[in-house]
């Protein structure tokens, strides 16, 4: 895929061109089909969202929202692997406010990203962390909401991203190890 004209059509589309959408969805379906299914792969059986409506809700949210300057496929990417996410965590959050007295589920950090199925507690304590680590350390975040919720591999990433891939793994383990200990803290204080 080329990236030149990718970004152009992403900046026509950040401008208000809705138009440029439609040029630019059969070129990224096949990628955020993939993310979508990253994301929905630790998910309980039945879950209400399926990959293709995932990457829908993405475009719905999309269109009726302001649009970044996109500067290129690899931030176009970064910015639906947020957004799917986000449409995670809403989903979760509001199915928990659902009902009545859902007390938060503890949970380490390998047990929610590495289970067959997530509760929609334990997906909310791991976004406040990768919350509490976009604030402290913002490319180590991106590399984990692509890496576990996006289902990028550490190559994808790197070349998603323009790094090495050593650096890639080394980013993921120090940010895996900060947001462990972060899980384990918030469990001790409550």
């Amino acid at each position: 895929m080329e990236d030149q004209p990718i970004t152009l059509l992403l900046q026509d589309f950040a401008r208000g061109n809705n138009a440029a959408l439609e040029q630019l969805a059969p070129l990224f379906y096949t990628e955020l089909r993939k993310m979508a299914n990253g994301f929905l792969r630790n998910e309980r059986s039945g879950h209400t969202l399926q990959p293709t409506a995932l990457v829908h809700e993405f475009y719905a949210r999309t269109l009726g929202h302001e649009k970044p300057e996109y500067r290129s496929r690899a931030h176009f990417l970064r910015i639906a692997a947020r957004a799917m996410r986000q449409i995670l965590i809403d989903h979760a959050r509001g199915k928990r406010s659902a009902k009545r007295g859902g007390a938060e589920l503890k949970c380490s950090l390998d047990d929610a990203l590495n289970i067959p199925v997530m509760p929609e507690p334990a997906i909310i304590a791991v976004d406040d962390a990768l919350k509490e680590l976009e604030r402290q350390y913002p490319a180590r975040a991106q590399l984990v909401e692509m890496r576990f919720f996006g289902g990028l591999t550490a190559e994808e990433s790197a070349e998603t991203l323009n790094m090495d891939v050593n650096k890639v793994r080394y980013e993921l383990r120090v940010a895996q190890a900060w947001l462990q200990r972060e899980l384990d803290r918030s469990t001790r204080t409550e």
